[in-house]
């Protein structure tokens, strides 16, 4: 399916939250979206495991990246 219009099209979980750590940091991300797997030990397996099945909080964890692609776009 197509979807043109969605900016999360065709990027993967994974790598949202590779690229949200390398930007951010997992203290920032734990200070900012309340979770344990962002605070306690954090990984992206885990990460990934909760994410996956928590919907309210991967659509925190979406707009948080949204928002970092959008500040990036607007520093250039």
């Amino acid at each position: 399916m197509e979807q043109p219009n969605n900016p999360l099209h065709g990027i993967k979980l994974e790598q949202i939250i590779n690229d949200l750590v390398a930007h951010y940091g997992w203290e920032y991300m734990g200070y900012t979206i309340k979770i344990k797997c962002f605070t306690s030990n954090p990984s992206v397996k885990s990460s990934l495991k909760f994410l996956r099945r928590t919907p309210w909080a991967r659509t925190k964890v979406e707009a948080m990246y949204l928002e970092m692609l959008r500040k990036r776009k607007r520093n250039k």
